[in-house]
């Protein structure tokens, strides 16, 4: 049996290092396959995830030896770390190492729904000559919302910023001295939402943060606002995002997190035929270069803490 099971996909090198040191069992389909991955908990003393899959008390129960969980990323909705806390397992993410990733992501849909261009290959390769409807906008001048102001947040601020952009922010958790603040003018979330031209979202997914963008959040936005989500899913209401992109009520929004992940075509279902909505698999944070970055840090975590020890 492995002493360090990892059930999502990993780099290469990453996973390399972690062998010559350890019996490892790299099977990224356990995520989908809870009773093996069960079977095969016995005697791991690590183990590695993703977003996907639900460390829970259920799981833990499974997994008597283990002393630590490593997060290929930075959310840690997926694991309860209460129990994790009780049972004196240390969780480890790769906080920072997929900023940059995000970063782009955001700044990318910005400017995809903002020109509006860059969703008519079907359109002109038809035939059609659209061009009068897709003289879009542009970035410069316009003013970049940051719903939550940690570190990702400030790194979309300082390159917004370089496009021109007027960046506004809103953070209860964040004192009013913090020295990042020169990045962004704080304001309260509906001084936000009535004055942004982008809307993008950073804040973990909590009782809180919970839909915090629901239908009346978008009446309050401007009518052709852009709404990003790379964040977690569940803090948008999809059904309201849907039905005010329908309406015309908005400029645009990309959505990378769902509230069920993946997404069914039954809950997908809403946003067919929305033409100024962009949808991804939740790979905001998954770059090529990314992905390695985020497998170093948490291969080199879980090494530290399990050291020589077998």
């Amino acid at each position: 049996m492995a002493e360090i099971v990892i059930t999502e996909f990993m780099d290469d090198a990453a996973l390399d290092g972690l062998k010559q040191r350890y019996s490892v069992l790299y099977d990224p389909t356990l995520v989908d396959a809870p009773d093996r991955l069960d079977a095969e908990l016995a005697d791991a003393i690590a183990l590695i995830v993703r977003n996907r899959t639900q460390v829970r008390a259920g799981l833990l129960d499974r997994a008597p030896r283990l002393r630590c969980v490593g997060r290929l990323g930075v959310g840690l909705d997926n694991i309860d770390l209460d129990e994790c806390r009780r049972r004196n397992i240390t969780v480890h993410p790769a906080t920072g190492a997929n900023n940059l990733s995000v970063v782009e992501y955001v700044l990318t849909a910005a400017l995809m729904l903002l020109r509006g261009a860059w969703l008519s290959s079907a359109e002109v390769a038809s035939g059609a000559w659209p061009r009068q409807a897709l003289i879009g906008r542009e970035l410069e001048g316009r003013t970049m919302g940051l719903v939550g102001f940690g570190a990702i947040a400030r790194e979309v601020a300082a390159r917004a910023q370089a496009l021109g952009m007027e960046i506004v922010a809103y953070d209860p958790h964040v004192a009013a001295d913090e020295p990042a603040w020169r990045l962004a003018r704080n304001v309260s979330f509906n001084e936000l939402l009535q004055t942004a031209d982008v809307v993008s979202l950073h804040v973990p997914l909590t009782p809180d943060t919970t839909r915090m963008i629901g239908a009346a959040e978008i009446a309050g936005m401007k009518p052709d606002a852009i709404l990003i989500n790379a964040a977690r899913g569940g803090i948008v209401d999809e059904q309201a995002l849907a039905d005010a992109l329908k309406a015309g009520k908005l400029g645009g929004a990309a959505l990378d997190v769902f509230e069920t992940e993946p997404l069914t075509e039954a809950a997908g279902a809403k946003f067919v035929g929305i033409p100024n909505l962009v949808l991804t698999p939740h790979i905001a944070g998954v770059t090529e270069e990314s992905n390695v970055r985020v497998s170093e840090v948490v291969a080199g975590k879980i090494m530290t803490e399990l050291g020589g020890t077998r």
